[in-house]
């Protein structure tokens, strides 16, 4: 049945914390988004992505966790592009923040900047340190 003839899309029980923790993290919801590309042809950065912004809020929507393994995250630079563009007023970039905290998250409990080696700091992109300081602040 096509959507909008009165039947409603169900998200899976499993689904529901994906789209649930981006929500929370980050305050928007990704469900108004309705895949207009505005985001994306905005962005200044989307020659660099793997996924088009508009692509990340798709498979955020769908609970498709793999785009957290996605260089777009980290690519992001925040420059709000995305918000002023979308007639939804949906910060794509507060997404992408709360993607860059669940990998964070996931992957490390506490990092300390003063003894990650001089080597390693400079392979990590700067919005992960960012975000991680955040992590540790808020």
């Amino acid at each position: 049945m096509p959507l909008g003839s009165g039947e409603t899309l169900r998200l899976s029980e499993k689904l529901k914390p994906f789209r649930e923790r981006v929500k929370e993290l980050s305050g928007e919801d990704v469900g108004l988004c309705y895949q207009c590309g505005a985001c994306s042809s905005g962005c200044p950065l989307t020659d660099e992505m793997d996924l088009l912004p508009s692509t990340v809020m798709r498979m955020v929507q769908l609970g498709v966790e793999e785009v957290l393994n996605s260089k777009t995250i980290w690519i992001c630079s925040s420059c709000f592009t995305c918000q002023v563009r979308c007639p939804r007023g949906i910060d794509v970039a507060n997404v992408m923040e709360a993607l860059r905290q669940l990998v964070l998250r996931r992957k490390y409990d506490r990092v300390s900047i003063d003894v990650l080696p001089p080597e390693e700091l400079r392979e990590l992109p700067q919005i992960a340190l960012v975000s991680c300081q955040r992590k540790l602040t808020g």
